[in-house]
């Protein structure tokens, strides 16, 4: 999968866990200091993201580092996908 495709995904996931409309993601960005998620938060949108990619997470496999920022997130979902762009 393209990872224009994967950051859209990411986007509509954060649209739904935030509540507000989420857009012009940068890989830099990151997900708990910048658009101030928490654990639940994290765990809400990855539910979402299982959905949307078809992919499953398991949780005892989370390493936080993978949810530093939008890039390492979607370099996490990349590896989820099979690997690839």
């Amino acid at each position: 999968m393209e990872n224009t495709a994967v950051v859209e995904s990411v986007e509509t996931a954060l649209t739904d866990v935030l509540e507000r409309e989420v857009s012009g993601l940068t890989a830099d960005l990151r997900l708990f200091e910048d658009l101030h998620l928490d654990s639940t938060s994290v765990m809400e949108m990855l539910m979402s993201l299982e959905d949307g990619l078809g992919i499953m997470v398991d949780p005892e496999t989370l390493d936080m580092d993978d949810f530093r920022t939008v890039g390492t997130l979607t370099a996490y979902l990349q590896r989820m996908l099979g690997g690839g762009e």
